[in-house]
């Protein structure tokens, strides 16, 4: 599972922990049954305090994200597969905020900033074959 935080992009860092797992779930990068890391080998390899991925695997399994199977580790729920419209939307919507923030910062124009995206999302498309 990999998961990049980054202090200084004003999210919290239990709250990157759960948009970034949440992602991986909806991508199926995780699929329903895998094991997350346990929480304290996590922490180590963030380097964060293991009260945040607590905090974090608290927070995904209210949202039903994951299941915590008495002293046996957390695991992808099965019943949610995939997230809601919404919740993609709103973690599409937090990665839009830290890029915007930070090309204000870099002072790069959001004109710049949009095609960039665009250049980008062209790289990403499967070439078709013919």
């Amino acid at each position: 599972m990999q998961i990049h935080i980054s202090p200084s992009d004003g999210v919290p860092i239990y709250l990157q922990i759960v948009n970034q797992v949440k992602y991986l779930v909806s991508s199926g990068r995780l699929g329903a049954g895998e094991e997350l890391p346990p929480i304290r080998v996590l922490a180590e390899k963030l380097v964060v305090n293991p009260n945040t991925v607590a905090r974090a695997y608290r927070e995904l399994e209210i949202a039903g994200v994951v299941v915590k199977r008495r002293t046996n580790g957390t695991y992808v729920s099965d019943t949610r597969l995939r997230l809601p419209r919404h919740e993609r939307i709103k973690i599409v919507t937090q990665r839009a905020d830290t890029l915007v923030t930070e090309s204000r910062q870099m002072n790069i124009p959001i004109d710049e900033v949009i095609e960039i995206v665009r250049e980008r999302d062209d790289a990403m498309k499967p070439s078709e074959v013919e």
